[in-house]
């Protein structure tokens, strides 16, 4: 039971390490991921004579003030796991009502993660902006990967502990 208990710590502190570096690559290479941003924000590459372009946004500093949204979310996802790995680690040798507590931070992260990455990007960039139809700027395999990457581990977080023996 240790065993998996150790695994839960340090699969939490994986998700947290990569919503870091995913935080710190979009604020240390600002320009790449706006350049997606402003894309998916205006609508520039979805089809044609696509009837929702009036869902479009084209005013620069609401795409800045969009990314910011982005990245908020993300370092606070990075921010919550890493704090829910070292609560885990923490508590792996407590009592099972203890090591329950501990779990509320990872719960709490990977839920702001699935909201950025699933709600974010698949439900209002996907769907409202129909980054979909765009060819060149479409994120949604991406999110798709790391919403369930996070739905994976919360899953088994959240598989109940026996006390140690």
């Amino acid at each position: 039971m240790l065993m998996t208990r150790n695994a839960k710590a340090v699969m939490t502190l994986g998700l947290g390490l990569f919503a870091f570096l995913v935080t710190f690559n979009n604020i240390t290479d600002y320009g790449s991921n706006f350049a997606f941003v402003q894309h998916v924000l205006s609508m520039d590459t979805t089809f044609p004579g696509n009837a929702l372009m009036y869902r479009s946004i084209t005013t620069p500093a609401l795409w800045h003030v969009g990314y910011w949204i982005i990245i908020f979310g993300e370092g606070l996802c990075c921010v919550l796991l890493l704090i829910g790995a070292a609560s885990l680690w923490r508590a792996r040798h407590h009592s099972a009502a203890e090591f329950e507590r501990a779990k509320r931070w990872m719960i709490a992260g990977a839920t702001v993660g699935f909201m950025v990455w699933f709600f974010g990007f698949m439900v209002i960039g996907a769907e409202w902006f129909v980054m979909w139809q765009s060819k060149t700027w479409n994120g949604q395999e991406a999110a798709f990967k790391f919403y369930m990457a996070i739905l994976g581990v919360l899953i088994f977080v959240n598989q109940r502990d026996a006390e140690l023996s």
